[in-house]
């Protein structure tokens, strides 16, 4: 009896000019964070988004708190965010001392509601924190006339939306300053890795000497706290390559979106994702609902038939944070009820850019079939 082939929720694609680009790493012998497509990658990236700065550093998680950091943010300040978005988030904000300050997301983009942080808001607040979710972006307008008003800062979480745009805008070039994550499972990846992104230079300055160890200008004599949150050479290399095919990438993740709505429009039980009038989704991953309201089939039921009758992979949302974070005994009388319903509703389906049409067609009918089963015999 054979093995069922699998068909993962990502599988990644590998760059065409990665190996010649890695290659050259190995022949100059630039391997480690001074290499030149450390640089390279950095510039390109700036350019592709309409920033004037950039900088690197091994993670988006690093990314995040080098972000806080060079905006000041420390113990005693609070930072507002989503509900529903990855711990990440809230650990970046946590490792400066400071609180995490949730709130609900809206129902259809599942980003942060722009409609509920003003009241969130206290004389700590020093950031609103957004996260531009599964590809779509955040309603970024009223954020900034918020924030504007009430003299804080914007720091977009675009590490799942390369790409995407906001009125006609990149998001990571409209706040006051932006991260990316370069996961293996990101529209431009670099394997590990992420960057810091701004149009104020003592932001990315700040960001490029914490992330190196805070050296003053005495080198192992040092300014502070510093961490080593570093990119290398070869992790660049690959990132350049990545970036190279981002429109190409973009255009795969939408056609992919196209062929899922084709084939799961009109299902009953499932709610799809939107795009916004004013957005550019990317559809970094294809993220649906199984639609609590029919009460027939529940979220983990058809992750599980889906994964043992056709070896299908998919991945819940994130949870709301009473839930993620239960163990740490936080957020426990905390009110989420959009974030908190998305939680147990909330599932995404193969979206890869190694994945294959075939796979997606295939997750699809799956999906359509085992919900239109359901139904018909309820």
């Amino acid at each position: 009896m054979g093995t069922r082939k699998i068909t993962p929720v990502n599988r990644p694609s590998v760059p065409a000019h990665a190996k010649t680009y890695l290659s050259e790493c190995v022949r100059s012998g630039w391997f480690s964070s001074e290499g030149p497509f450390v640089k390279r990658f950095e510039n390109e990236f700036a350019r592709y988004l309409g920033v004037k700065y950039a900088g690197v550093t091994s993670s988006g998680t690093a990314a995040l708190h080098l972000a806080l950091l060079a905006l000041g943010v420390g113990p005693g300040d609070e930072v507002i965010l989503p509900a529903m978005t990855i711990a990440s988030c809230y650990f970046a904000i946590w490792y400066t001392g400071a609180k995490a300050v949730p709130v609900d997301v809206d129902p259809d983009t599942y980003c942060i509601n722009p409609d509920v942080i003003s009241r969130a808001i206290t004389k700590r607040t020093k950031v609103i924190m957004v996260v531009h979710l599964f590809g779509h972006p955040a309603d970024m307008d009223p954020i900034m006339t918020l924030a504007k008003k009430h003299n804080l800062k914007v720091l977009e979480d675009a590490a799942e939306a390369h790409g995407a745009e906001y009125k006609g805008r990149k998001v990571g070039s409209i706040g006051d300053i932006a991260i990316f994550s370069f996961y293996a499972n990101k529209i431009v990846t670099t394997g590990e890795g992420g960057m810091v992104v701004s149009n104020t230079k003592t932001y990315i300055d700040r960001v490029n000497k914490i992330k190196a160890l805070n050296h003053s200008k005495i080198r192992f004599i040092h300014d502070g706290i510093g961490y080593t949150y570093l990119m290398s050479n070869m992790q660049a290399a690959v990132g350049l390559a990545s970036l190279e095919e981002i429109d190409r990438s973009i255009a795969k993740k939408r056609a992919m979106a196209a062929l899922y709505h084709k084939h799961l429009s009109g299902v009953p039980g499932i709610i799809l994702p939107v795009e916004k009038p004013w957005a550019k989704n990317v559809y970094w991953m294809y993220a649906v609902c199984i639609n609590a309201k029919t009460r027939l089939i529940s979220r983990n039921t058809i992750m599980d038939m889906l994964v043992k009758k056709y070896g299908i992979q998919t991945r819940t949302f994130f949870y709301a944070p009473g839930t993620a974070f239960r163990k740490l005994h936080m957020f426990h009388n905390a009110d989420f009820p959009v974030s908190e319903k998305l939680e147990k509703i909330g599932l995404y389906l193969p979206s890869g850019l190694g994945n294959t049409p075939e796979e997606f067609v295939s997750s699809a009918k799956a999906l359509g079939g085992l919900l239109k089963t359901t139904i018909k015999h309820t």
